[in-house]
C-alpha cells in the first residue's frame, strides 16, 4: 500500500463545499477523545449558546512586551512547565498580569495586520528571516518522513518520527533564533517549541498548541529578539509559514484535532488566523460578504489573506473573534492545563 495523505490534503478541483473531515469547518462531528483529562471547561460562551457577544475575560491594549533585563532573566531561566491543573489555577491565570501582557501581544499583531495583505512590502529583520528558516527545516523534514504505508482515519505513526527529529534538533533550532548572550533562554523555550507543533503520543494537534506556539513568539519578543518594527511580519510571514506547515503536517500524517469547538468551530485545528486575518479584510474596498461564493475571488486572494470566511460585518467579526479566544481558548481547562510557565511567562502573581 502507497502512503496516503489525509483525503481532504488535495480534494477535487472546484469543491470547494466538499464535506471536511471532523475538525475542519464542521459542526455535526463528535468532539475528540482528549485522553485521560478532566472536562472542566472556562466560562460558557454565550455566543455558541444564543448567539449574543461574550464579555472579555482580559481587557488589554495593542502592545509589544517591554523586553526584559536579559542579565537579570539570565538567571532564572528553566524548562517551561505546567502550571494549571485545577479551576483555580486556570482563575488565577486569567487574572494574571502575564495573560493580559500576552493578550496584548496579541493584539499588537492584529492591529499591525488590519488592511495587509501578505504580500504586503515589509523589511524582514535577521530574526524574523532566523524563524522562518527555522520553519522552512521542519517542513523540508515532513517532505523527508513520509506517511506510513498503512490506512488509518486519524494518526499517521510517521508523525512520532517526524516529531522525534525535531525533539532532537529543538535546541539547535532555537540558538538559530537566539543571539547569542541569550543562547540560556533555549532551555526554557524549547517546551514551547515543541508543544506547538502538536502532541506525539495522541498524535494529535489544536489551538492550544497553536497558542503554545504564539507564547514562544511572544516570550521571544520579551526577550527583545522581536521588536515593534516585527509586528506586522510576525503575521504575514512568520505566522503564514508555521500555518502552511502546520496545514502540511496535518494531511500528511492525518493528525486528529484536539477536541471539538462544536457549532462555533470555524476550524479545530486553528484559531489566531480567523483574528488576524479578519483584521486583514477589516475594510477591504473590494471584498465582499458575497466573495466567499466566488471561486475567482477565492482563487485570486487566498494566498493574500488568512481568512476569507468570514468577511461579513469585518469589524464585529474581528472583535468578536477575540473575544471568542479568550473564552473558547484561554479560559478552558482541558486546553490550557497543558500551557506552559517560566522565568518569561510567570503563573498567576508569581514574581521573577
Amino acid at each position: 500500500m502507497e502512503p496516503t495523505k489525509a483525503p481532504w490534503a488535495h480534494p477535487p478541483a472546484g469543491a470547494i463545499d466538499a464535506t471536511p473531515p471532523a475538525g475542519l469547518n464542521s459542526s455535526s462531528h463528535a468532539a475528540a477523545p482528549m485522553s485521560a483529562l478532566p472536562t472542566v471547561a472556562g466560562p460558557t460562551s454565550n455566543l455558541r449558546a444564543t448567539g449574543k457577544p461574550v464579555d472579555l475575560v482580559v481587557q488589554a491594549l495593542p502592545k509589544m512586551p517591554v523586553p526584559v533585563d536579559t542579565k537579570h532573566a539570565a538567571q532564572h531561566f528553566r524548562p517551561a512547565e505546567r502550571r494549571i491543573t485545577s479551576q483555580a489555577d486556570l482563575q488565577k491565570f486569567l487574572k494574571s498580569a502575564a495573560l493580559k501582557d500576552f493578550m496584548g501581544f496579541i493584539l499588537a499583531l492584529n492591529e499591525a495586520a488590519q488592511g495587509q495583505p501578505l504580500s504586503a512590502q515589509t523589511t524582514a529583520s535577521s530574526a524574523i528571516n532566523s524563524m522562518v528558516n527555522l520553519l522552512d527545516t521542519l517542513n523540508n523534514w515532513v517532505d523527508e518522513i513520509p506517511p506510513a504505508k498503512r490506512a488509518l482515519r486519524y494518526g499517521n505513526p510517521a508523525y512520532r518520527e517526524w516529531f522525534a527529529k525535531v525533539h532532537e534538533n529543538a535546541h539547535s533550532l532555537l540558538i538559530t533564533v537566539l543571539p547569542p548572550e541569550l543562547s540560556q533562554a533555549a532551555i526554557e523555550l524549547k517546551p514551547m517549541l515543541l508543544d506547538g507543533f502538536g502532541n506525539k503520543t495522541r498524535i494529535d494537534y489544536g489551538t492550544g498548541h497553536e497558542t503554545t506556539f504564539c507564547q514562544l513568539l511572544y516570550c521571544l519578543a520579551k526577550l527583545g529578539v522581536f521588536s515593534e518594527g516585527d509586528r506586522l511580519p510576525l503575521v504575514s510571514q512568520v505566522f503564514a509559514k508555521y500555518l502552511t506547515l502546520m496545514r502540511k503536517v496535518q494531511t500528511t500524517y492525518w493528525l486528529e484535532p484536539a477536541g471539538s469547538h462544536g457549532v462555533w468551530g470555524l476550524d479545530d485545528y486553528q484559531f489566531l488566523p480567523f483574528i488576524w486575518g479578519s483584521s486583514q479584510l477589516n475594510g477591504h474596498p473590494s471584498i465582499t460578504p458575497s466573495s466567499i461564493h466566488s471561486q475567482a475571488v477565492l482563487d485570486a486572494n487566498a494566498e493574500d489573506y488568512l481568512y476569507l470566511g468570514c468577511i461579513k460585518f469585518v469589524k464585529q467579526v474581528n472583535s468578536g473573534m477575540v473575544k471568542m479566544y479568550q473564552v473558547e481558548v484561554l479560559s478552558k481547562l482541558p486546553i490550557m492545563q497543558h500551557f506552559l510557565f517560566g522565568s518569561l511567562f510567570l503563573f498567576g502573581d508569581e514574581q521573577a
